[in-house]
């Protein structure tokens, strides 16, 4: 059965790697994508292009909040699945073998990947607002 139980938490670990990955991926090509629509019309006078920036920005902040929280809840996840495996470890008397340290490393990986989320989500709103009202 331990066996099991430690299948099912890998598995669990993969999962949420793969959907961290979705997570980010998904943020930066919106982000970057918004910063190529929004500074090619940043030029355009008229209504059209103005609403079309405002729309593009409400997205990038909507989205970049749900990955953002996405990732917390990633983060917390990854970090109790960790625990858990380093409890089954400890019970097995393998824990030896397995930094706990890791655990901390994971929580600054996920800092990063939010920082390179916020960063780029805050040029894709600023660089067109500097070209709309400063140029």
């Amino acid at each position: 059965m331990l066996g099991k139980v430690y299948d099912h938490i890998i598995m669990d670990i993969k999962q949420n790697t793969r959907t961290d990955t979705i997570f980010i991926i998904v943020a930066l090509v919106l982000n970057l994508i918004s910063l190529g629509i929004n500074s090619g019309i940043a030029s355009d006078d008229g209504p059209a292009s103005d609403w079309t920036m405002v729309t593009l920005i409400i997205m990038v902040i909507v989205v970049n909040l749900v990955v953002i929280f996405g990732l917390l809840k990633g983060k917390d996840t990854r970090s109790k699945l960790i625990n858990g495996l380093l409890k089954m470890y400890k019970d097995q008397k393998v824990d030896q073998y397995y930094d706990s340290s890791i655990v901390s490393n994971y929580d600054k990986r996920y800092l990063l990947f939010i920082m390179a989320v916020v960063s780029t989500g805050t040029i894709a709103i600023v660089i067109p607002l500097i070209l709309k009202f400063l140029d």
